[in-house]
């Protein structure tokens, strides 16, 4: 394909996304990912790969490491918005996905098809977890062009603020980025974000540039911990309780994880 048909392409693959139900997608090179601030960070960050929401590592991976598929060129990252309004898209039944995960996880298998269908392209649809094979897909997101990471250590897009859901898939072209952009909403903000952390897991910086040799580090400045918001995410596994929902035979554990600083954000609301 020339550069005509690749722009052609993207254009076309974005238009596509959004008929499937993306609410956002655009473009990252791979090979700027892999400099990119989560990328570096996380292989040296101390306890990656545990906690809530790691998974066994099967690829032989080191912790925090990313695997990418071979010929992988460009990444196509997707979003889908996720309101206030409906909280039960993020909700656990039992060990079934959150049907905002299903969603994504539809609109990224339809679009891979579509675009294996139409153009000279193979794409792979990347699962969610790192230690299966996904990617950072905030920083990813931020390099297509869907946003920032804000102090909250979320992406935070101009339209929709951290009220979305990512996911990606790899393409073997080299598609042109479309991102990343000068939105930037938290300079001047006095981050309600953090404060509504009911874990205090922006209370006080926890890693520093001297130590790491980078200056983007979790929550910007290296304020955000994710193992203390871990104990946020542990602590609304255990209050769970067991409830009576349409489409299961018998009562499940519905686990409804904490959402205090992407709610609390005043962007997108």
């Amino acid at each position: 394909m020339n550069a005509t048909e690749i722009r052609s392409a993207a254009s076309a693959i974005i238009k596509k996304a959004k008929e499937l139900g993306a609410t956002l997608a655009g473009f990252a090179l791979i090979e700027d990912l892999k400099s990119a601030p989560s990328f570096t960070f996380a292989p040296q960050m101390p306890g990656a790969g545990e906690g809530v929401g790691t998974r066994e590592n099967a690829l032989g991976l080191k912790p925090g490491q990313v695997a990418w598929p071979e010929g992988a060129r460009s990444l196509l990252v997707i979003a889908v918005e996720h309101p206030e309004a409906k909280p039960e898209m993020d909700w656990w039944f039992g060990r079934v996905d959150p049907p905002g995960n299903r969603i994504l996880a539809r609109v990224v298998t339809q679009l891979g098809e579509w675009i294996e269908a139409n153009y000279p392209i193979r794409t792979v649809h990347l699962p969610y977890h790192i230690e299966k094979g996904g990617t950072y897909l905030k920083d990813a997101a931020v390099l297509a062009g869907l946003g920032c990471i804000g102090k909250n250590n979320i992406l935070v897009t101009p339209e929709y603020g951290p009220r979305v859901r990512l996911r990606a898939l790899t393409l073997d072209a080299i598609i042109p980025q479309t991102g990343p952009t000068g939105f930037d909403p938290c300079s001047r903000c006095d981050t309600p974000c953090r404060r509504a952390c009911p874990q205090g897991a922006f209370d006080r910086q926890r890693y520093k540039m001297k130590d790491y040799g980078q200056t983007q580090l979790p929550g910007r400045t290296g304020v955000y911990s994710r193992p203390v918001c871990n104990i946020q995410m542990e602590n609304d596994t255990t209050v769970a309780t067991e409830q009576t929902v349409d489409g299961f035979d018998t009562p499940v554990k519905v686990i409804k994880y904490c959402r205090a600083c992407e709610l609390n954000c005043p962007v997108g609301a």
